[in-house]
């Protein structure tokens, strides 16, 4: 009787495991973890317009902390913003750190650490002919930095997808400085919380001021 039991045992295991395939598992108890219910990047929507389930964004939509540029990707474009474009952040010290910082991390691998052209790939001969800060005839304003990250400019590409706007006026305040330092000419300083002192001795003697008026009043 227990062979009996036995081999109806085996033969119950051999079955099941017979027809089983180990690529492909026989039970799926979430299919949802196999089988996606939302649609793969332009995988084919029978309900959508032409069969396909990549969108178009919605006309005038933009994306999350986008800042639109006015500026062209032309000469004019480089030219007006040379002129009209301006640096909305104070000079601190805090932004002035930040902006060496990132010219370490993006730039001075070709533009060299002082700004002189003479990155490690220009010493390895990987670009030439990368120009100083201070070459002669060179017109750069904190406009056209900021431009020339947007867009890039002959061999060097845009750094959009690398930098937020606020790093971009922090990389251009340090190319500021390494071109007058290169230069011989005032650096930017930053702003010093004495400067302040002034209108913070005059808003505090302005408060003492009112509290005496209330006190005589009472």
């Amino acid at each position: 009787m227990k062979n009996i039991a036995y081999i109806f045992v085996l033969s119950v295991v051999l079955s099941l495991t017979s027809c089983s395939d180990n690529r492909t598992p026989n039970y799926h108890f979430m299919p949802d973890m196999y089988y996606e219910v939302g649609y793969g990047p332009y995988s084919e929507g029978d309900i959508f317009q032409h069969g396909q389930s990549a969108r178009l964004p919605v006309e005038g939509t933009v994306p999350r902390g986008y800042v639109p540029y006015e500026y062209d990707n032309t000469l004019e474009g480089l030219n007006q913003a040379r002129v009209e474009l301006k640096n909305p952040l104070p000079i601190t010290q805090e932004n002035l750190d930040k902006g060496k910082e990132l010219f370490g991390y993006f730039c001075a691998v070709c533009h060299g650490d002082k700004g002189d052209g003479q990155g490690i790939l220009t010493q390895r001969e990987k670009f030439l002919g990368i120009p100083s800060y201070a070459d002669p005839g060179r017109n750069i304003t904190e406009g056209s930095i900021y431009h020339v990250q947007m867009y890039g400019i002959n061999a060097m590409g845009d750094f959009v997808a690398q930098t937020t706007p606020d790093e971009r006026w922090q990389i251009a305040m340090h190319v500021l400085n390494l071109k007058a330092e290169l230069e011989g000419t005032a650096k930017l300083q930053p702003v010093s919380s004495e400067a302040n002192q002034p209108l913070e001795a005059e808003n505090q003697a302005s408060e003492e001021a009112e509290t005496v008026n209330d006190q005589t009043e009472d």
